[in-house]
């Protein structure tokens, strides 16, 4: 059974502007986290022990906040971070949507080019997580996917668009 989330999407642009998109708050905004989602940057650091935090919130929601801590960034083509639930401050929280999800998930990020197309591998696993929070991240592999599947589409539209 393996721990990980694997994501691979390819995208009809350049490497460069890939990585631009995922490291600048000004293109994250515009393409970042669920359709429809009110998306608000409180900090945006994307070097080596920077931090992204972030909020966002449904129409008909809770604001949820969100925190990375970026570990690598080897520009266009790797991407390490932890992402952690947080409150409004920056302190972690579980969850909002289920309290066994585990605290922290490490993220790599890949970018290949080939012939002006970029692939993004996207590995997601959990960081020492409790019996509980392997479990429930393992029950949640499929919802998680379509998740991350559904943010890339957001972005392939909105690369056509810049």
């Amino acid at each position: 059974m393996s721990t990980q989330i694997k994501t691979i999407h390819t995208f009809n642009a350049p490497r460069e502007l890939v990585f631009q998109a995922l490291t600048d708050s000004e293109h994250l905004k515009n393409w970042w986290g669920p359709k429809g989602w009110t998306f608000e940057v409180s900090k945006a650091d994307f070097s080596p022990g920077g931090v992204f935090h972030y909020s966002q919130k449904p129409a008909d929601g809770d604001r949820m906040w969100v925190k990375f801590v970026y570990g690598e960034m080897i520009a266009p083509e790797k991407i390490v971070y932890a992402s952690f639930f947080s409150d409004a401050e920056g302190t972690n929280v579980r969850a909002p949507f289920d309290a066994n999800w585990p605290m922290e998930t490490l993220n790599t990020i890949t970018l290949t080019e080939d012939e002006g197309k970029t692939t993004l591998t996207m590995m997601v696993e959990p960081v020492s997580p409790t019996e509980e929070e392997l479990k429930t991240f393992e029950d949640s592999k499929e919802m998680a996917q379509e998740g991350y599947a559904g943010t890339f589409y957001q972005l392939d539209e909105y690369l056509t668009k810049i």
